[in-house]
């Protein structure tokens, strides 16, 4: 049997998450439109952008929503280091701005290949938002547009974030270390 995970350690409260959501919808806004294409990176940056596009929605911005479906690491605590396709967009992005999603950004493997995918589906401009930036010791191309947390270098769940898939639900963002 597999031993149990530590216990979490609260780094953001489920309000400052809430405070960190508000000012990057105040970010977007000025930039896109409601053609924009808002794509969330399956699973884990669903919370982010469920949260996300409603704040957009309370200050006049409504933007179309779509899903990609990339996993890196699967049941694992680091990645794999390859990008793994489960479900590609649903609705055309050609000529369409696109506002990628996500939850985490650390290695960028899947931030990268999800612009690179976007641009091949005919976007004619990729913007990527994240809610975390963790550190890193190389170079990542590319970094995020827009950057809600600068994350410490700890094993986070909660808010999307998982363990195994377990503890995305939690309000909180919180360490297992």
């Amino acid at each position: 049997m597999a031993e149990a995970p530590p216990s979490p350690i609260v780094l953001l409260p489920e309000a400052e998450v809430a405070r960190v959501v508000g000012d990057l919808a105040a970010r977007i806004a000025p930039v896109i439109d409601d053609e924009t294409v808002a794509v969330v990176l399956l699973t884990g940056g669903l919370w982010f952008a469920a949260d996300l596009t409603r704040a957009l929605s309370r200050i006049g911005r409504n933007v179309r929503f779509d899903a990609l479906w990339l996993a890196s690491y699967g049941d694992e605590t680091t990645s794999r280091g390859r990008i793994d396709v489960y479900a590609p967009f649903q609705r055309s992005l050609e000529g369409r701005r696109v506002l990628i999603l996500d939850d985490v950004f650390d290695t960028g493997l899947s931030l990268a290949e999800a612009v690179r995918l976007a641009k091949a589906a005919g976007a004619s401009e990729v913007l990527t938002c994240v809610f975390a930036r963790k550190p890193w010791p190389l170079p990542r191309a590319p970094e995020p547009d827009f950057v809600g947390w600068e994350a410490p270098n700890r094993f986070l769940v909660g808010y999307g974030l998982d363990h195994a898939g377990t503890m995305r639900g939690l309000p909180d963002i919180c360490a297992l270390d």
